[in-house]
């Protein structure tokens, strides 16, 4: 089977296009390139952002994680210190006892 019109030699192929569209496809083809470019070089930017995202999370977690440890120390040590504080008053409020038990008693013995 031959495709060719009859009357034409096997050695002339029909010309598929002009240099005008050969041009058009090429500047297709060239913006086709520049675009799928950008896109890729947005892409790579979108990557690096969430790269750098990550590793702000991270931190982040790392950083919550420290400040978990140090309110857990600083609410040890505020325990401590209110037991320590209600000891002293409880002290305090037996030497005032005493103190007040010991002026009522040389009162009474001077009277």
């Amino acid at each position: 089977m031959n495709d060719r019109p009859p009357n034409r030699p096997a050695s002339a192929e029909p010309v598929s296009g002009s240099a005008a569209d050969i041009d058009a496809a090429t500047r297709r083809l060239t913006a086709a390139l520049d675009a799928l470019e950008s896109s890729v070089e947005r892409r790579r930017e979108a990557d690096r952002d969430e790269d750098e995202l990550a590793t702000r999370i991270q931190a982040l977690g790392a950083d919550r994680s420290r400040l978990a440890d140090e309110l857990d120390g600083s609410l040890v040590r505020t325990r401590k210190l209110e037991r320590v504080n209600r000891e002293i008053a409880e002290k305090l409020d037996a030497a005032i006892g005493t103190i007040t038990s010991v002026l009522a008693a040389e009162e009474d013995s001077d009277s």
